[in-house]
């Protein structure tokens, strides 16, 4: 029986492919953000947290863009002593990441195109997501098709950000958080074209890996509207002005989309 994993040769040759993808993944937040900060909606004077969470998330993309380059130039030794710190890295970006949404929640300033106890929800999970893939393609790291498939699913999982500051979301309600989604599955889905354009098959690592990123997403709408969700956001934002807002409404909309009276 033929095997399903890529050849030896195969795998030295995608090494640019996986370079270029992680490159695309690193110049789209890039992008996003720096046109959220260009048109006046992100500035400095945000809180300590908020910057602790930027710094983290943003020296992730950099760390990660840099991993990929040590396996394109066949630096495989120091990549693989650096992985050790980017799956503590990851910890670093659950904690900082939860934190500063339920800071945001508890402030009631959650996106308005998403209802307070969907936001409260959608990132915690997202950024749990991220972290398990991650670990998982670190135990599995000798397994270098699973592996690099695996580190760009966790990536996925955390690029509704960026694509939430590009997309028109307020013209998406209610579909703006599957629309997010969509866009940042066209990387899963560049990898799957690219698997069948040169083994003639999807390597199993995208399929696993999108099903999971689907299951994230259902996730989110399931837990949001369940006892467990409203709960969840009743707990954490008791005694706080995000309290006063209905977790399964969506909130006033700010100018300059508020409609004229």
């Amino acid at each position: 029986m033929a095997s399903i994993a890529p050849s030896r040769v195969g795998i030295r040759d995608d090494r640019g492919f996986f370079f270029g993808l992680a490159v695309a993944m690193a110049l789209t937040n890039v992008f996003c953000f720096g046109l959220q900060f260009a048109m006046g909606r992100s500035t400095f004077g945000a809180p300590a947290l908020v910057h602790a969470h930027a710094l983290a998330f943003m020296g992730w993309i950099g760390f990660f863009v840099f991993q990929s380059w040590l396996v394109a130039n066949g630096r495989i030794n120091q990549h693989r002593l650096l992985g050790w710190l980017g799956a503590g890295w990851a910890a670093l970006m659950v904690v900082l990441g939860i934190a500063a949404t339920v800071a945001m929640v508890r402030a009631a300033r959650a996106p308005f195109f998403f209802m307070p106890g969907y936001f409260l929800v959608m990132n915690p999970l997202s950024v749990l997501v991220f972290a398990g893939v991650l670990w998982w393609a670190v135990a599995w790291r000798r397994r270098t098709h699973w592996h690099r498939r695996l580190v760009m699913v966790a990536m996925t999982a955390i690029m509704g950000p960026a694509f939430g500051r590009l997309l028109p979301g307020p013209l998406m309600i209610p579909w703006a958080a599957w629309g997010i989604f969509a866009a940042t599955m066209l990387f899963p889905l560049t990898g799957m074209v690219h698997d069948t354009r040169r083994y003639g098959r999807v390597h199993p690592a995208w399929w696993v890996g999108s099903a999971l990123l689907v299951a994230m997403q259902v996730a989110m709408d399931v837990i949001t509207i369940s006892p467990l969700g409203t709960g969840f956001y009743a707990f954490v934002t008791s005694g706080s002005p995000g309290a006063r807002l209905d977790p399964l409404a969506y909130p006033p909309f700010p100018p300059p989309f508020a409609p004229v009276p």
